[in-house]
């Protein structure tokens, strides 16, 4: 997902909060009903929320529920708030595009609402991680998340005898078994610069501290040591690839996948829709990238995909807290799972997607941790930069690389460190 600068994004706040002098767009209509309006961005699932509205309008007299869904929805949304035309509530990605609306507070503390106790203790923990300053009280709330690892082709692990890897040297061990074999372990794609943030995530979750950005900007840490062995492993990744993986795209790898060209794929489970429309019979199953030589040091990189928040100048709380009640109804929720192949972030017994079994135990374990790239500014252009690294023969390759990271990270997110160390100097 593209996201904007931080120093745009704050110009836009700035905008915004200057703006929020009116009321929000709760109205009561002809019939005397309460209308409570969303608009969430994920364009592809408007089936699903086209159901949820339906069932919500059908069971409630007092509350009428409009649903948008439109194309570009992070920049519809931004529009409308300048001028104004505020929805009551807005699902949105846990990403930084959140971090800057809760920056410019634009939501409501939702801390009173009764259903915040269900929700898996390790996605509150990635929401309260993407603010840009420790704020109190809760200001969205964790829907539904996704999942990166290691997809692989479960017919081929079955039809060979190889093992599922719960540890980096049991991983690479593997990686030569199936080359051995003259088959190919591993397919990238990495044409598309932003598929080299997979294996990067997946990797860092489980080698970096999940809070690396925050103690960078704190003045605590630097990228250069932080993220020194995430380095060094993904360049290791390319000794099990296809040759050039530089020459071929997205499309061209989940092609190559779904047609048994690789045994593996390190990819999110966003990609299994595209993988099936090229072998709709495949049988995929996915694992934990075992970054760590420890099993119980991995960590399953999940981030929350969707979640909700009220905006703060919304007129009629209580009937957007009834909305939100039904959004998290059990029910609701695998409607929204059956479509998208989505991890749910409530606790309960949810039946999920048949390729994420090998991710259930660190599912249920709440073993997850966020992808590192929500925090990173679009104009830093890191997937651009790990392409290049990746590509650097030269001995110098990794201290090249972190080095210039520490550099772009400091150039774009000069506002944002200034803000944090003002911050930390009135705690003193």
């Amino acid at each position: 997902m593209k996201k904007r600068s931080h120093l745009t994004c704050l110009t836009l706040a700035a905008t915004i909060s200057s703006l929020l002098l009116t009321g929000c767009s709760s109205t009561s209509d002809s019939d005397g009903k309460t209308e409570i309006r969303m608009i969430q961005y994920k364009p592809e699932a408007v089936a699903a929320f086209e159901e949820i509205e339906e069932r919500f309008n059908a069971t409630h007299d007092d509350i009428v529920l409009k649903i948008e869904s439109p194309n570009e929805a992070m920049t519809i949304l931004k529009t409308r708030l300048i001028k104004e035309d505020y929805p009551d509530i807005v699902g949105i990605g846990g990403d930084i595009n959140y971090s800057n609306f809760l920056d410019a507070e634009l939501f409501m503390d939702i801390s009173d609402f009764d259903g915040i106790s269900d929700i898996k203790p390790s996605y509150m923990q990635i929401e309260k991680d993407l603010e840009f300053i420790p704020q109190d009280g809760v200001y969205a709330l964790p829907y539904v998340a996704n999942c990166a690892g290691i997809l692989y082709n479960k017919d081929m692990f079955e039809e060979n005898g190889w093992e599922i890897p719960t540890t980096w040297t049991e991983f690479t061990d593997l990686c030569e078994t199936i080359q051995s074999s003259g088959q190919l372990p591993l397919y990238f794609g990495y044409k598309d610069t932003w598929t080299t943030l997979a294996p990067w995530n997946a990797l860092a979750v489980g080698l970096a501290d999940a809070d690396i950005c925050s103690q960078v900007n704190a003045g605590n840490a630097t990228f250069a040591e932080g993220y020194a062995e995430v380095a060094d492993k993904m360049k290791k990744l390319l000794d099990y690839a296809e040759p050039n993986p530089y020459a071929y795209s997205y499309n061209d790898a989940c092609t190559a996948f779904a047609r048994g060209e690789s045994a593996m794929y390190p990819i999110g489970s966003y990609a299994v829709p595209q993988i099936l429309s090229v072998n709709p019979d495949m049988n995929i199953d996915s694992f934990t990238f075992p970054a760590n030589e420890n099993e119980s040091d991995n960590v399953l990189n999940s981030g929350v995909d969707l979640q909700f928040s009220v905006m703060k100048e919304c007129e009629n709380k209580e009937a957007a807290y009834e909305v939100l009640r039904f959004l998290y109804d059990d029910e609701t929720i695998q409607i929204y799972l059956d479509n998208q192949n989505a991890v749910p972030c409530k606790q309960g017994d949810f039946e999920l997607p048949s390729m994420l079994d090998g991710m259930k135990s660190y599912i249920e374990a709440d073993r997850m941790s966020d992808f590192h790239d929500h925090h990173y500014p679009s104009e830093m252009s890191v997937d651009a930069m790990i392409q290049t690294y990746l590509m650097d023969e030269s001995d110098n390759a990794a201290e090249t690389f972190l080095n210039r990271f520490d550099k772009e990270w400091n150039r774009y997110n000069r506002d944002l460190i200034e803000k944090v160390k003002k911050y930390e100097e009135g705690l003193k």
